[in-house]
């Protein structure tokens, strides 16, 4: 039997078929960040195999992304992928985080092997944008390390939503030693906090994006803020992973949402309605806006006030004790 040389593995390996796919989801920018993660993934696991786009609700996300090459979704040769992630209805019962949503339904549709190898989705930043602050610091001095929040979200989920009074507190806790930025689309229900930036509505997703790389820390509910202090690189001179305090309550499993270098504040096995894993329930109560999450099968079963039962149990000392859990273990200073 002769030898296979070189020269005959190269012309095998010229000869491999590159599958361009193009992959579909436009829901909110929470998801997309989980997206970006697959995309990651499948390239670091089936490396080239593939060309990749994508046509998402969100490009912002996509921007400096190396593993995306425009494709034509009008090619004959190109495949069109709408993704899902079937895997959050087991979810209570599977013990696998939100990162294998998507690339489970990848492996199912294409016949692949992907597995996720990093603990956050993958975000760019381009060096022009870690070195905004800097043109601003030299014409008005040293920035003041600051922290992210939004007060409230969006209509569709109103049980993530957390009681404004408390996160006045916790900004009033750390008056002069914290500065809070507050953010949130002007479309969705994000109540004015005092003695904070307020940059609610001024914001598009991209300088959301920007304005993560330079924060010390976030406050956030089980949203995108949470997703995208993983995903973003952290400043020099930070720990390795951005600090986040997560008010999460009983909605969600742990296990499928939470990093685990966050301050992951859940209730999930304290209450009734969520002893066996998270309840996923949608509203508090109904808006009457013609929504489906106005379902009397989507309402929270134990309402406090304006407030969850699950939420309720949190206080705003609860979140300040994690808050300064990372300057007392050293992590911040």
């Amino acid at each position: 039997m002769r030898p296979r040389g070189p020269c005959r593995i190269a012309r095998r390996a010229c000869t491999r078929i590159v599958r361009k796919i193009i992959l579909r989801n436009f829901q909110s920018p929470g998801d997309i960040v989980m997206l970006t993660a697959a995309v990651r993934d499948l390239h670091r696991c089936h490396p080239g195999e593939f060309v990749t786009d994508v046509r998402t609700s969100c490009p912002d996300l996509w921007h400096f992304n190396p593993h995306i090459t425009p494709l034509d979704e009008h090619d004959p040769d190109v495949a069109i992928v709408d993704c899902h992630y079937p895997l959050i209805h087991r979810s209570n019962q599977e013990p696998r985080h939100f990162l294998d949503g998507f690339v489970e339904y990848l492996n199912e549709q294409l016949g692949l092997r992907i597995r996720v190898t990093a603990f956050k989705g993958d975000l760019y930043i381009s060096q022009e944008e870690k070195d905004w602050f800097q043109s601003v610091e030299l014409q008005e001095g040293r920035a003041q390390p600051f922290w992210l929040f939004a007060s409230g979200g969006k209509f569709d989920f109103t049980t993530k939503w957390w009681d404004p009074a408390r996160y006045q507190q916790v900004v009033d806790h750390f008056r002069g030693r914290i500065q809070f930025v507050q953010v949130g689309e002007d479309h969705h229900h994000h109540p004015a906090i005092d003695g904070v930036v307020d940059l609610r509505g001024q914001t598009t997703l991209r300088q959301l994006v920007r304005l993560m790389y330079h924060a010390q820390g976030t406050i956030s509910a089980v949203s995108l803020l949470m997703h995208l202090a993983a995903a973003v690189e952290v400043k020099p001179g930070m720990p390795l992973n951005r600090p986040c305090v997560v008010v999460a309550g009983g909605r969600e499993p742990p296990h499928f949402t939470a990093y685990p270098h966050h301050q992951f504040m859940h209730t999930v096995g304290a209450l009734r309605c969520c002893d066996n894993g998270g309840c996923w329930k949608s509203r508090t109560r109904p808006l009457g806006d013609g929504d489906v999450q106005d379902r009397p099968e989507a309402l929270c079963v134990d309402v406090v006030g304006n407030l969850p039962r699950c939420m309720d149990l949190i206080s705003a000392d609860d979140v300040i004790r994690r808050i300064e859990l990372y300057f007392r273990g050293g992590a911040l200073q």
